[in-house]
């Protein structure tokens, strides 16, 4: 992975959208989140383009407009962003660990004890490695 997943906002939205609800094209994106939000459907649809050249989505042409639908899962992503970062910081183990504690320490007990569990599965497959 040469080049960064970088996210802005509206890119974030239009994937949640498309995973709540793909597929979808420019115009029926625009309904959806563009109106409200003020923009115009050529942002929209620039954006789409933008999502389908980094590969997160996929698209099909349907008479004259494409269809979008997701390239990739809500867990993918949020997996490539993370290894992304993870790889960016190698070299600084302790800061690493102290972001993710920062961040582990804002979450619910839930996400705790299923991050809890994660790391006991983690170390049950080194061991029997």
């Amino acid at each position: 992975m040469s080049e960064r997943t970088r996210l802005g906002e509206l890119e974030l939205c239009v994937m949640e959208r498309l995973w709540e609800s793909a597929p979808s094209n420019a115009k029926a994106m625009h309904l959806a989140i563009g109106k409200a939000r003020g923009i115009s459907h050529n942002t929209v649809q620039s954006t789409l383009e933008r999502l389908f050249r980094k590969k997160l989505l996929d698209r099909e042409k349907v008479s004259h407009a494409y269809v979008y639908s997701p390239a990739v899962s809500r867990d993918g992503l949020i997996s490539r962003m993370v290894s992304e970062v993870v790889e960016t910081l190698s070299n600084s183990n302790e800061g690493l660990v102290s972001a993710f504690l920062d961040v582990a320490g804002r979450a619910d007990e839930k996400t705790l004890d299923e991050l809890k569990r994660v790391i006991a599965r983690y170390r049950e497959n080194i061991v029997d490695d």
